[in-house]
């Protein structure tokens, strides 16, 4: 059983028990999260479409640990002009372990 679900404007395939970062959420480390935007789910070969979302899915997952992303940094420069930017930028991201899937 797995699902495909939304948030932060990306799109994930989740079991239970899978762990990923997802962009920042308001709740706090050690609470319980659900996702209402399932998009798709797949029960023993049985897909259920959503338009734009599946009535009644979601998704139950447990906020691990709030983290920062790796620091990406944006150069720009202009040649014999003297221009030149350095931008760095560090996304902040949640860890949160997939319990369950209810249909």
């Amino acid at each position: 059983m797995y699902a495909l679900i939304e948030t932060g404007s990306k799109q994930f395939r989740v079991t239970p028990g899978d762990t990923l970062q997802i962009e920042r959420v308001k709740t706090e480390a050690g609470q319980t999260i659900t996702f209402d935007r399932v998009l798709m789910v797949v029960n023993d070969g049985k897909y259920s479409y959503g338009a734009p979302t599946v009535a009644k899915a979601a998704v139950v997952a447990d906020v691990v640990k709030h983290i920062r992303g790796e620091k990406t940094v944006a150069f720009k420069m202009k040649r014999r002009k003297g221009y030149h930017r350095k931008v760095g930028h560090r996304q902040e991201l949640s860890v949160v372990k997939i319990k369950e899937i209810n249909i």
